[in-house]
């Protein structure tokens, strides 16, 4: 009985996930403070948040297998700042940012710094890698087609990925920093990464 009830369970979580990412994806500008938890977030104008160091969360499990069909696990990456950034081929602000990431992950190549795309909702990896090859992505993307990853690797009320594109910052000591909810330029991008590469 139990093991019928757990597939459905999940079956439903990726609907809610399915629905609530159909509503949100490739969405605007999500200037909007979040929070919960009693954690407190900060919001600037330009619509990237940002926890104190003393009140950021660890993510959950962020591990499985890339476009490319090696497994990365990102606790592996613990030591550098990680940039963690939802996308699909499907979406245009994913193809209007791409360029900027590709540029930044370019220039911060050697420093302490680790990008990790989570491509979802890509049915087929073909896409995915042909968007990944128009673009010039350096670094490699773990393959979340139902978006599990999103769902399940970040707890509730922290600054999690939310929509398409949505992009999450850890910290060297792997821990969720900073959080946009749109697609980003390289100066915006920069000013998520340079003030944790700065933290001692």
């Amino acid at each position: 009985m139990s093991l019928s009830r757990a597939p459905r369970r999940t079956l439903f979580a990726v609907g809610v996930l399915t629905a609530a990412l159909a509503l949100s994806a490739c969405g605007g500008d999500g200037g909007g403070t979040s929070g919960g938890g009693g954690t407190n977030f900060v919001t600037t104008k330009g619509g990237i948040s940002t926890a104190p160091r003393g009140e950021r969360a660890t993510p959950g499990k962020l591990v499985g297998e890339t476009l490319d069909g090696e497994r990365l696990d990102v606790a592996d990456l613990k030591g550098k700042v990680v940039v963690l950034n939802a996308w699909g081929s499907w979406c245009a602000p994913c193809r209007a940012e791409a360029p900027h990431f590709a540029k930044v992950a370019g220039d911060l190549k050697g420093k302490d710094v680790a990008f990790v795309g989570l491509n979802t909702r890509d049915a087929n990896k073909q896409q995915a890698l042909a968007f990944e090859e128009d673009y010039e992505v350096p670094y490699p993307s773990l393959y979340d087609p139902a978006g599990k990853l999103i769902l399940f690797g970040f707890p509730k009320g922290t600054l999690s990925l939310q929509g398409i594109p949505s992009t999450v910052v850890l910290d060297k000591e792997g821990k969720i920093a900073a959080r946009a909810l749109m697609a980003l330029d390289d100066t915006k991008l920069r000013s998520m990464i340079d003030p944790l590469l700065k933290e001692k």
